[in-house]
C-alpha cells in the first residue's frame, strides 16, 4: 500500500463516527462505528487473494494433481486422464477430492455425509485409475476448489493439474474454478468433463 493511501483509511473509518457522535450524540455515534466496522468485515471477507498460483520448485520426476469434483468413473475420463498422466512422464498422482457441502448442511454444520461422499470419489477414483494402469494415493480436502488445489500444490508441487467435473450447466461452481485456476495456475491446467455412467 502506497503511504498516501492509509490517512485517506483511516479517515475513510473515522470521519463517520466522529460526524455520528457530533451531530446526533453518543448513540448515533456508536451505531455508526457498529456500522462501518461492520462494512470493514464483510469488506475483508469478500476479498479473495486473485495472485498467481505456483507450487514451489518440484523434486525429481513428474507429480500429477487430479481433482475429483465428480466421480471419476466414464471410461473415456478414466483414459484421458491416464494418458495426461503417462505423458507428463514416470512421477506420483494425488487424488484430490474436495468436500462439496450443501447450503443447509453447512448451516446444520453436518459435513459428515459430504466428507463421505468426498471419500467415496477418492476410493472410485483410485480404483478407476489402478485399472488403466496408474497408481496413485488420495486425499480429501477444502469444498473452496481453487483454494484445495492452493493449498494441496503447497504440500505436492504438483507440474500439472488436472480437474474433473460434471458439465458446467450441472455444476456452475466447478466451471467458475475452472476458469479462475486456469488463469491463476503456473504449472500445466487440463479441465475433463465427465458424465456419470446411467444408473
Amino acid at each position: 500500500m502506497t503511504p498516501w493511501k492509509l490517512p485517506l483509511l483511516v479517515a475513510a473509518i473515522a470521519a463517520p463516527v466522529v460526524l455520528g457522535f457530533y451531530i446526533g450524540g453518543p448513540g448515533a455515534g456508536l451505531a455508526m462505528g457498529a456500522l462501518v466496522a461492520v462494512a470493514i468485515v464483510v469488506l475483508a471477507v469478500r476479498q479473495r487473494p486473485r495472485g498467481p498460483i505456483a507450487p514451489p520448485e518440484p523434486e525429481l520426476g513428474h507429480r500429477t494433481l487430479v481433482v475429483l469434483a465428480a466421480r471419476l468413473e466414464d471410461p473415456e475420463t478414466i483414459e484421458q486422464v491416464a494418458a495426461a498422466v503417462r505423458r507428463e512422464g514416470p512421477g506420483e498422482v494425488l487424488l484430490l477430492s474436495p468436500v462439496r457441502i450443501g447450503f443447509l448442511d453447512r448451516w446444520a454444520s453436518d459435513v459428515e455425509g459430504a466428507r463421505g461422499d468426498a471419500q467415496r470419489r477418492s476410493v472410485i477414483g483410485v480404483a478407476a485409475l489402478a485399472a488403466a494402469g496408474i497408481e496413485a494415493e488420495a486425499r480429501v480436502g477444502d469444498e473452496d476448489l481453487v483454494q484445495a488445489v492452493e493449498d494441496q500444490l503447497g504440500s505436492f508441487p504438483a507440474s500439472q493439474v488436472i480437474l474433473v467435473s460434471a458439465p458446467g450447466e450441472a455444476d456452475p461452481g466447478a466451471a467458475a474454478a475452472a476458469d479462475e485456476l486456469r488463469s491463476r495456475l503456473r504449472v500445466g491446467f487440463r479441465w475433463l468433463v465427465t458424465d456419470p455412467p446411467a444408473r
